[in-house]
């Protein structure tokens, strides 16, 4: 079981709008909540990404309803980005922006969520490559 379902986008965005823009398709909605739910996990890939959001099989081990909100808030605008009939475009926009914002401090450290688990980095289970770079300036040639 994901974070959320397509059932939880009415605490957002009402369900007859919902019925209206995908036209009785719930694969629609599906869609659009599994975009949000990718979108969301490419922002917080240090963290441990099953116990936050879950699987098809099982819940997510951590409930957090800030993460439900931002996850809520792409997956409506993925949604209204089809049809926005009778919804304030400016507003969706406004809330998707927002999240991102927030996801983004989250990524970058700007952000601590209590109580989110990070990733097991042990040497053997740590993926490969390098978080840090670093670099230098090319040596120098200098002859007088």
């Amino acid at each position: 079981m994901p974070i959320i379902t397509s059932a939880d986008l009415s605490t957002n965005i009402y369900s007859e709008i919902i019925t209206e823009i995908t036209r009785t398709d719930n694969s629609i909605t599906d869609r659009a909540v599994n975009a949000a739910i990718l979108e969301a996990k490419m922002y917080l890939s240090r963290f441990d990404l099953v116990q936050l959001f879950g699987t098809d099989t099982t819940a997510p081990a951590v409930q957090d309803e800030y993460l439900k909100t931002l996850v809520k808030d792409l997956a409506c605008w993925h949604l209204i980005r089809l049809s926005n009939t009778n919804v304030d475009y400016t507003t969706y926009r406004t809330a998707y922006q927002d999240a991102l914002t927030a996801l983004k401090n989250i990524q970058s450290g700007g952000l601590q969520p209590q109580g989110w688990p990070y990733q097991d980095t042990h040497a053997e289970t740590a993926p490969p490559g390098d978080a840090i770079s670093w670099q230098s300036n090319p040596k120098r040639q200098n002859y007088y």
